[in-house]
Parts: C-alpha cells; structure tokens; sequence
C-alpha cells in the first residue's frame, strides 16, 4: 500500500513557511527532514513523528498513538499515530509542531 497522498499535503502545507524542509521517501512512505533531520513522516495511512527520547514515554499515553515498530521492534524516541489522532487541523498540527520542534533541537546534517 502507498502512502496517503493526502495527509502529506495536509503535512506540506503546514509545513510551508519552515525553512529547510525536505521530503524523502523512506520506510516505505514519507519523510519530512528539517535541516536534515526527520521530523515526521506518512507510512501508509499513519502519521510518524519523532519525538525524541525525552517524550517518548508521554507521547505514547497520547490518544491514537503507538511505538514505532516498523521493524518488528520498537524505536525509541519515534510514534505512530492513527487517523483518528489527526483528523483536525489542531490535532494534526499538534503532532507537526512536535516533530518539527525536535528537529530543530538537533545539530543540521
């Protein structure tokens, strides 16, 4: 199954007066790299956020959201959330700001 093409137009236009975005396809979807660094991202119909270590654990207690376990094993410091987490704009936003607030805390690649 292909990304949902419609929630990363949702993502992109939040996304659009965020200098240094770049979109990459990995995981089998999209990412959104800020400065480099990846941020969030669409896998299928869910929406991926990194969160970092430090709001893992209070992310996870988050309606809708899951670990990340792509691989069968769950990554620290990243979610899944399903539609029913971002079907607002606000909830939708919420997730971005997030992600986006993470990448910047990191050194650009």
């Amino acid at each position: 199954m292909a990304y949902d093409e419609g929630l990363s137009q949702r993502i992109r236009e939040l996304l659009e007066g965020e200098p240094c975005v770049e979109e990459k396809k990995m995981f089998g979807g999209l990412a959104f790299m800020i400065n480099g660094n990846m941020s969030v991202g669409v896998v299928k119909s869910e929406l991926m956020v990194r969160v970092g270590p430090d709001a893992y654990e209070s992310s996870l207690a988050e309606p809708h959201a899951r670990p990340m376990d792509f691989t069968g094993k769950p990554l620290r410091g990243f979610v899944y959330v399903s539609a029913r987490g971002f079907e607002s704009d606000a909830g939708l936003e919420k997730w971005i700001n997030q992600g986006v607030n993470y990448a910047l805390s990191l050194p650009p690649k």
